[in-house]
């Protein structure tokens, strides 16, 4: 199969696209022939390194995917070939105590496809059955591809882990990223009143469109979580949105009302910061840590995004072999919702 993987971490000059042997489906596994794939922060990540990270080589990065069912193995039922599918990158065991209980994102032996295991850069994959959801007949698998993980991620984090209610104010750190689109959207589903902090005037607009309703453009507004706090009332929002860490923590949390929540879903500015601990004890804030999302919630979160009521934001289409250039446009924060490529 055609495939882009690396043997060593590094820029985007470690990508090699060429031929390896393709996938095999074991027991309850199912090989799918992707059509499409899109990108996520992981990926630059993944490829970058970090201490302790280990690979099989080479590895194929890619978390997101849709395509056609190509081959399944032994006790698989629900699926034959020809079947047009999205994939679920969150990957548990299925076996121990928390997959059992439906909290399959705190498996024991958890996995992000294309993070600690090979992924979807590439004609085919093979993932467990239970990862699988038909994708309804014309439904874009670009689109589904987009979706997948972020709508998960928002989902798992704002309904899920965050509580979120009809009426409360939710704030969104970033405008134009995948998950920001999608906490964007919903959050307005969920019946909240949205504020968005972005990088310029375009950026907001796209947010605007997807429901936004207050917009912060942070290259005017230093001090943004001031502006927040002066467009509620000097009261502060009930939920906040950060998956930027390094660089807006503290100004999440000077942001959020007395009593609010939180939300950690990702670290594309850094994982490391320092905190003022009286925000914490001084508001009653929350800080809730969220991470990709159970079987139970894609199924629900995507049957909202076949219907149409959440719809996957759209940037640029690239074929795999330019995964490189997809890769440094995302690394320049350039694209306007999700990136994909085109895989034949």
């Amino acid at each position: 199969m055609k495939a882009v993987f690396f043997h060593q971490h590094g820029g985007p000059e470690v990508l090699q696209y060429g031929d390896l042997p393709d996938p095999q489906p074991g027991r309850g596994q199912v090989r799918v022939r992707l059509q499409a794939a899109a990108l996520n922060r992981v990926d630059l990540w993944t490829r970058e390194g970090w201490p302790g990270l280990k690979l099989e080589y080479p590895h194929i990065p890619g978390a997101d995917g849709a395509g056609l069912v190509d081959a399944v193995g032994e006790g698989v039922t629900r699926f034959q070939p020809g079947d047009r599918v999205v994939i679920n990158p969150n990957i548990g065991c299925g076996e121990c105590d928390q997959c059992l209980a439906g909290r399959d994102n705190l498996c024991r032996d958890w996995h992000l496809l294309g993070e600690t295991i090979r992924g979807t850069y590439a004609q085919f994959v093979v993932v467990p059955e239970r990862n699988l959801l038909p994708l309804p007949e014309g439904f874009d698998p670009h689109a589904a591809a987009a979706a997948s993980l972020v709508f998960l991620t928002a989902w798992h984090s704002l309904i899920v882990r965050g509580g979120l209610r009809p009426g409360e104010k939710v704030l969104v750190v970033g405008a134009s990223g995948g998950v920001n689109t999608a906490s964007i959207q919903v959050a307005r589903l969920a019946g909240a009143q949205v504020f968005v902090v972005g990088s310029n005037a375009e950026k907001l607009a796209l947010a605007e469109s997807l429901g936004a309703e207050v917009l912060i453009d942070r290259s005017k507004e230093e001090d943004w979580s001031k502006a927040v706090y002066l467009a509620t009332g000097r009261q502060g929002v009930d939920v906040v949105v950060d998956n930027v860490g390094a660089g807006t923590m503290m100004r999440s949390m000077r942001a959020a009302r007395k009593g609010g929540r939180i939300l950690t879903v990702g670290n594309t500015g850094g994982p490391k910061f320092e905190i003022d601990n009286r925000y914490i004890f001084g508001k009653h804030l929350s800080i809730i840590g969220s991470s990709m999302g159970t079987l139970g919630d894609f199924s629900q979160v995507m049957s909202l995004v076949f219907a149409g009521r959440l719809k996957p934001v759209l940037d640029r289409r690239y074929p795999l072999h330019q995964a490189a250039a997809a890769q440094e446009r995302l690394a320049r924060g350039a694209q306007m919702g999700k990136i994909t490529l085109e895989i034949e």
